[in-house]
């Protein structure tokens, strides 16, 4: 029984892990931002606290729930939706030169 619960599991996220990039392509959300978890989690606050709901891909962590290897462990991509893109991008060049400044 735990042996087709985990099979399931690695085939639903498997499957979800293939559609992402669907849906990212044919809809109207544009990437915006890529780094470590560290960096992005600062982006993703900056842009919640503007009123921007950012979507976060992080395709090490789906393909290690899948049970896959991963090369990029770590590193995520954030998406917005393209009616906020300019103020998004906005906040971010404002927090990466503040990042470089700090470094």
């Amino acid at each position: 029984m735990i042996y087709l619960v985990n099979n399931l599991k690695k085939k639903i996220v498997t499957f979800l892990y293939e559609l992402i990039p669907i849906i990212m392509s044919t809809t109207e959300y544009t990437k915006v931002y890529y780094g470590n978890f560290i960096l992005v989690t600062r982006v993703k606050d900056e842009l919640e606290a503007s009123g921007i709901i950012p979507i976060i891909k992080d395709e090490g962590e789906s393909q290690r729930l899948a049970g896959y290897a991963s090369m990029n462990q770590g590193f995520q991509e954030v998406f917005v939706h393209n009616d906020e893109l300019d103020k998004a991008m906005a906040i971010i060049n404002r927090v990466k030169a503040e990042m470089e400044a700090a470094s």
